[in-house]
C-alpha cells in the first residue's frame, strides 16, 4: 500500500467560508458530512478518498499565525491539481488572495492562496510523469 495522507484536520474561524475556498480550488470536493461537536460546528470536506476536516475556533490565539515567520507550525499544505492556471483564473475571480512566490520550472507550475483565516495554500501541476523531472529541486 502506498502512503498518503487521507485527510488533515484544521481549526479555522468560519467553517462556510473555508468551505468555500476549497470547493472554489477544488471543484470536486462536497461537504461528506457536517456537526456539532461540544457545541462546536465541525464539516469534512472532500472526496471519497481524501479530505479536510474543518472545525470551528472557539478562540483566538495570542497571536495571529505567520507562515514562513520561523516559528513551529504548518507553513502551507499543497495539492496536485491537473491545471494550475486554471486554478488561479478561478481563485482570483472569487477575490481570494494570489500569494505565489516567484517561481519557474520545466516540470511543475505552483500557485499559492491565502485562505480566509491566512493559511496558505499550494497548487501544483506537474507537467512530467518523470520522478526525477517532477522532484527536482535545482532549477527553483
Amino acid at each position: 500500500m502506498a502512503t498518503r495522507l487521507e485527510h488533515a484536520n484544521i481549526h479555522v474561524r468560519d467553517v462556510d467560508a473555508t468551505a468555500q475556498f476549497l470547493r472554489c480550488a477544488f471543484p470536486d470536493f462536497a461537504i461528506r458530512r457536517e456537526g456539532l461537536h461540544q457545541g462546536r460546528r465541525w464539516l469534512h470536506i472532500g472526496t471519497d478518498d481524501t479530505y479536510i476536516a474543518l472545525n470551528q475556533a472557539s478562540t483566538e490565539p495570542a497571536e495571529r499565525w505567520v507562515p514562513y515567520a520561523g516559528v513551529p507550525g504548518v507553513n502551507h499544505l499543497g495539492y496536485e491539481v491537473d491545471d494550475a492556471d486554471a486554478l488561479r483564473e478561478r481563485m482570483r475571480a472569487a477575490g481570494y488572495t494570489d500569494s505565489t512566490v516567484p517561481n519557474e520550472h520545466p516540470w511543475r507550475k505552483r500557485v499559492y492562496f491565502y485562505d480566509p483565516d491566512g493559511n496558505d495554500w499550494e497548487f501544483v501541476e506537474y507537467l512530467s510523469d518523470d520522478p526525477a523531472k517532477r522532484n527536482d529541486y535545482e532549477i527553483d
